[in-house]
């Protein structure tokens, strides 16, 4: 029998920020979570902003590959993905919340068909961040709406009204819940999740040395806000008998720097922005409660997710299938995770890099050479630089050839940012972001 999907991810939500991890913030039902499935701590974001990262979750290719390398680039409708496979393979198929995959319309309606990459069931804005006064649109009607109150709860009413249409339909369902919470505006969001980081208490990781405790108050409180709302779902499906036959995931599509080691927001190489929360339960689970150390990339969740279903996985997919790995067929070995920003944009500021997490090791090099090494195991707050020095050459050397590969795999010269801008003809303003309309 083929399982069902629920699938959840939120915006910008680091994986330190989660009392898995020891943090001073609020998780109850991630913990809960934890202890009944599978924890990866070394979940890396290949593509540490929006668009890429939704782009390889629902194809299994890297930016360079389906040619979304940028924020507000549509993606190409000749690609399988994740929802058309799941749909041609018998599934009811469903998406809420923020899409940010149709080009630089940010309010556009976007109409059934193609572009909506076989998510049957819609309730979508294709980009927003004003959590309090959220729009969408609602299946085939083209007139906007508006969430009522907190996007992130009545969302997550709308993906409760999904899960229970099963009651009268037979197929297996998928459903990808997406919350735009936890990125900025931090602080929209109702004063009852506020109130509960007070701003002169929130707690300052080691590595920020000028912190904006307003800020971070603020992105602790949407982390709790959310984490109430995952509960919604796990008492629905264990409600309704479905758990024992659904996949169920919790991830983000990259993390926030929030003032570590002095930067903001995302696109870059220190765990903070790469490395997110993925927490798995699936029928056939084997290791209930355990926290596995290897590394794990965004594009290895369209095949392992289709693998789950029993479909097979279209040619051209990049990512791996790790459903083995959580049932028991497949060791916690070590392997390498491929990072990058390729175009810095925006506010994100930065030069391209590329980079490899291993399980314990960071590396990343700029086109000028070189730039940060770290040891994770002993330097948790990434705060020692190894690089160039001469008593890890051994181990730079090995991290850098594991770079060199998989950058030959992806056919990445790394090159400056505007040869890849050139190749795929996109336009972009004087801050390299493509220009877009709310």
């Amino acid at each position: 029998m083929q399982p069902n999907i629920v699938f959840i991810f939120s915006d910008q939500h680091r994986a330190c920020t989660t009392s898995l991890e020891g943090a001073a913030v609020v998780t109850p039902n991630l913990e809960r979570m934890a202890s009944e499935g599978i924890v990866m701590r070394n979940c890396i974001s290949n593509a540490p902003v929006c668009t890429p990262w939704r782009a390889a979750f629902l194809t299994g290719q890297y930016p360079l590959t389906n040619g979304v390398f940028l924020n507000d680039v549509r993606l190409s409708t000749d690609i399988p993905t994740l929802g058309n496979c799941l749909k041609a393979g018998g599934y009811r198929t469903g998406y809420v919340g923020k899409w940010h995959l149709d080009g630089n319309k940010r309010a556009g309606y976007i109409p059934p068909g193609p572009r909506r990459q076989g998510w049957d069931e819609w309730a979508v804005l294709n980009c927003t961040h004003s959590y309090l006064k959220s729009r969408y649109y609602l299946n085939d009607d083209d007139q906007i709406r508006q969430w009522d109150g907190y996007d992130a709860i009545t969302q997550t009413d709308a993906a409760v009204d999904f899960i229970n249409k099963a009651d009268d339909d037979s197929r297996p369902f998928a459903l990808v819940l997406s919350w735009g919470p936890p990125h900025n505006p931090y602080r929209d969001i109702p004063d009852a999740y506020l109130d509960q980081y007070p701003v002169d208490e929130a707690e300052v990781r080691p590595n920020c040395e000028t912190p904006n405790k307003e800020e971070l108050s603020g992105y602790y409180a949407h982390v709790t806000a959310l984490d109430e709302q995952l509960g919604r779902i796990q008492d629905l499906l264990e409600q309704k008998d479905l758990m024992e036959n659904t996949v169920f995931i919790y991830t983000s599509d990259h993390g926030d720097m929030v003032g570590s080691q002095g930067e903001q927001r995302k696109q870059k190489p220190w765990d903070e922005s790469i490395r997110v929360p993925f927490v798995i339960q699936c029928p056939g689970l084997k290791g209930e409660g355990s926290t596995l150390q290897k590394p794990i990339n965004m594009v290895d969740l369209m095949p392992t997710l289709l693998s789950f279903a029993g479909i097979d996985i279209p040619d051209g997919v990049e990512g791996r299938d790790l459903s083995r790995l959580f049932t028991g067929g497949e060791p916690d070995g070590d392997d390498v995770a491929l990072t990058m920003c390729i175009t810095p944009f925006a506010e994100y500021t930065g030069l391209p890099w590329r980079g490899v997490r291993t399980s314990r090791y960071t590396y990343a090099r700029r086109l000028d050479g070189p730039w940060l090494l770290y040891d994770n195991e002993t330097d948790p707050y990434q705060q020692n630089n190894m690089i160039d020095q001469p008593e890890y050459a051994a181990l730079q050397e090995e991290l850098e050839g594991y770079l060199i590969r998989l950058l030959a795999e992806r056919d990445d010269p790394f090159e400056p940012a505007q040869f890849y801008i050139d190749k795929w003809g996109f336009e972009v303003d004087e801050k390299g972001a493509v220009p877009y309309t709310n």
